[in-house]
């Protein structure tokens, strides 16, 4: 008979107090109280272990030494993801040039992590500190481990290109965004969204650290506003509130858009305010409630990343 799955095996919640208590705003306290025990776990669980070594690349979010927080992405052939242990997490893989997270990693640094597999839509998510860093790459122990439902994700078919072809551009550093910063984000059907929690009372803990998470919609479901200013719309999802929890404590957030066909990397850091209910609502289909951010620095690192992928197949339940 197969062992019962321990869940959660603390005493506090696997949620920090202000998700919470947006939980409790929604009326989902009591039952997200539950589900988190059930679900959310301080270890791999053995199917999150088979999981990660089957994809070729790999979300992480960090902070810098000002707290500001990234969004990242590292690849490697399918493998380069281990789990030598149920409470670590290996990557076998450097940083893309130009990219900041080479510089946030060092010893206890922590790190959200996010692995998504686009053609099946499965993903799933971990939270915890490095715990080794070496010239092949870095390691993570476990603080918390938890799947996420497929929605919204847009399944694409990634290849690698030939070393030969990759030809990653110096980074250009704005403070706003240019025309191709707005271009990529005009035509973007998905972001990662990078956000921290590190300022949480020693009481709640052991949730404090850095999130990283996933948005999807439709081609332009990030509104601009202008050059230094976009919109969210936040869809129904699991109710675990990370992210908008996050936020809510550290307004900074760290966004990252792929441009799938030329390899171009657009990194953003934010500030962000959330928009509860009211009118604007209306004008985005299916959103709950309203992401505000600020932009304070944009970060392009063109065709530095060696995968190209195929055209979308979008996910069934995008708002239209």
């Amino acid at each position: 008979m197969a062992e019962l799955d321990p869940g959660w095996q603390h005493d506090e919640s696997p949620f920090h107090s202000v998700s919470w208590q947006i939980q409790a705003r929604l009326g989902m306290g009591d039952k997200m109280a539950q589900i988190g025990q059930r679900t959310i776990r301080g270890f791999l669980p053995q199917q999150h272990r088979d999981f990660y070594p089957q994809l070729p690349f790999l979300l992480v979010g960090s902070v810098d030494g000002a707290g500001q927080p990234w969004a990242s992405i590292v690849c490697g052939q399918p493998g380069f993801l281990t789990t030598p242990s149920s409470e670590q997490l290996s990557i076998s893989a450097r940083p893309l040039a130009g990219d900041l997270l080479m510089e946030n990693l060092h010893l206890n640094a922590p790190l959200g992590v996010l692995g998504i597999e686009l053609p099946t839509r499965r993903r799933n998510r971990l939270n915890g500190k490095v715990s080794a860093l070496d010239e092949h790459g870095f390691a993570i122990a476990v603080d918390q481990a938890f799947g996420n439902c497929p929605k919204y994700i847009q399944s694409r078919e990634p290849t690698f290109i030939a070393s030969a072809d990759l030809h990653p551009g110096l980074p250009v550093l704005a403070d706003r965004l240019d025309a191709k910063s707005l271009a990529i984000i005009a035509s973007a059907d998905t972001l990662f969204i990078a956000t921290s929690c590190l300022i949480v009372p020693e009481s709640e803990r052991p949730w404090q650290g850095v999130d990283i998470s996933h948005r999807g919609g439709q081609p332009g479901f990030v509104a601009i506003n202008n050059d230094d200013s976009l919109t969210l719309p936040d869809y129904l999802g699991n109710f675990h509130f990370r992210t908008l929890g996050n936020i809510q404590l550290e307004p900074r957030a760290g966004l990252l858009f792929v441009d799938f066909e030329t390899g171009d990397i657009l990194q953003v850091a934010v500030r962000g305010s959330i928009v509860w209910d009211g009118p604007r609502l209306d004008s985005f289909a299916g959103a709950q409630r309203l992401v505000d951010l600020q932009v304070t620095q944009t970060r392009l690192l063109p065709g530095a990343l060696p995968l190209r992928f195929t055209p979308p197949q979008y996910s069934p339940v995008l708002p239209v």
